[in-house]
Order: structure tokens, then sequence, then C-alpha cells
């Protein structure tokens, strides 16, 4: 394994090829864990898949760990994150399916675009290099970080308030770049929250639309009333329930 792939990651690639089964790949975003995925994993598994739940480099295996060690989440550039979970799934027997949030929505079609995924579900994904509307609420949560330059290169926990306001960071480095027409990309599900502060729809619909001039499948959907919290939140199942419908139609 590639000297930043962890353990646990090691132990569930070698279950995933063991299982003779589709696998499912989880990206999660920033200021969250790879536990956060554990209900989504139960739902994919149950359908028949083969859940995968990395977390990004050096990610603590707690929240507990997290708060204490949050110097561990920092300096560590898009391009090397996507390459972590692009080293992940070159190892897998079988192409994946891809699920990211927020940050992990902006990887996941980085990954695609490398064609490394069979069909990929990005849920209110931060946009990429060359989506243009960045909302007044998309700055204000993103000013949380950017305010401060010696803020741009470490991690910077969020206050209470922060956190229920924003949830994540919609802004991206000049390393986020997505190849938008690599014919192998695959089917790919953009989904927004038409209440999400951190990536107002405008953002979505946007890397959509950029998307669509790919020659595979790229289908959108919208959640109403529901911001950046979808995955995790008490209504997660419909948001896990229409990521597999997708991901069934394309992958078996």
């Amino acid at each position: 394994m590639s000297s930043t792939t962890s353990p646990t990651e090691a132990d569930q690639i070698a279950k995933a090829n063991a299982s003779g089964k589709t696998p499912v790949v989880f990206i999660h975003g920033l200021w969250l864990l790879p536990s956060s995925w554990d209900r989504w994993a139960a739902v994919f598994e149950e359908a028949g898949f083969t859940a995968l739940t990395p977390g990004w480099p050096d990610d603590p295996e707690t929240v507990e760990e997290a708060k204490a060690h949050p110097e561990v989440l920092a300096g560590k550039t898009v391009g090397q994150v996507a390459d972590h979970f692009s080293d992940i799934i070159r190892r897998l027997d079988k192409k994946p399916a891809v699920l990211g949030h927020s940050f992990g929505g902006l990887l996941t079609q980085i990954v695609a675009g490398r064609g490394l995924s069979a069909a990929s579900v990005a849920i209110d994904p931060a946009p990429f290099r060359g989506v243009l509307p960045l909302p007044i609420s998309a700055l204000r949560v993103a000013n949380v970080v950017l305010h401060n330059p010696r803020n741009w290169n470490r991690a910077v926990p969020l206050s209470y308030d922060q956190f229920r306001y924003g949830f994540a960071n919609a802004v991206s480095e000049d390393e986020a770049k997505v190849d938008t027409k690599n014919p192998e990309r695959g089917p790919l599900l953009i989904t927004s929250g038409t209440k999400d502060h951190t990536v107002p729809p405008s953002i979505a619909k946007a890397s959509f639309k950029r998307q669509q001039k790919n020659e595979g499948v790229t289908e959108f959907v919208s959640f109403p009333d529901r911001g950046h919290a979808l995955v995790i939140d008490h209504g997660w199942r419909d948001v896990a329930d229409t990521a597999l419908a997708f991901v069934q139609r394309f992958v078996k």
C-alpha cells in the first residue's frame, strides 16, 4: 500500500476485493470524518455493494482526536488528497461507484474525470476551477478561514454558529481541476439542497452545466428545504436512497 494508506483503508481494500462485490467509495468533506458515512455504508451494503469509507491523508480516527490535534488536517492540497483517493481506487479489483459530499463532491468529480469511477454522485459539491458563481452566503462561510492569511495553510475549527451556518468550505483551489470531457468519466449525478449556504444551488447548477458537456449521463437533483448537512441530518435517508437508485441504474 502507499505511504498515505492507513491500516484501516488497507483492510477495507482487501475486504472489498475478497467480497467479489462492486465497491462503493465514500469521500467525506471538510470538518467531517469517515464515520459520517456509516449509515450510508450500511444502506449500500444491504443493497449488495461493498462499502469503503477512506479518510483524507492523516485523518484522525475519532472526533476527539481531531479536536485535540487539528494540525494533522492542515497542509494538504486538493491534488494531494485527490491522488490519495485515486490510489485507493486503483487498488480495487472492480471499478467502484464513488460518492462524495461538499469538498468530497469536488474530489469525486476529479476522480471521475480521471476515468476511475463506474458511476459518481457529487452531493452539494464544492466548485471546481471554471465554475464562476460564488454567492454572498458561500463567501461568508469561506471568510471564516480566508480573512486571516495565517489560516491558509493550517486547520481552523469552526464555532458552533459558523458550523451551523456553513458546515463546509466552498472555495476551490488552483489544483481543483476537473476533466469534464473525458469520455471515461462515467454517469454522474449532482445534487443540491435549496437552502444550502455553503454550496448554494447556483454553484451546483453551474457545475452541472459544465459536466453536461461530457458524452456520459449527467443528471441533477434538487432537494427542497435542505441545507448543506443533508447527508447527516434527519433527512439523510432520502438523499441516500436517491444516490443508491442512481448508482443501481449503472452499476451491478
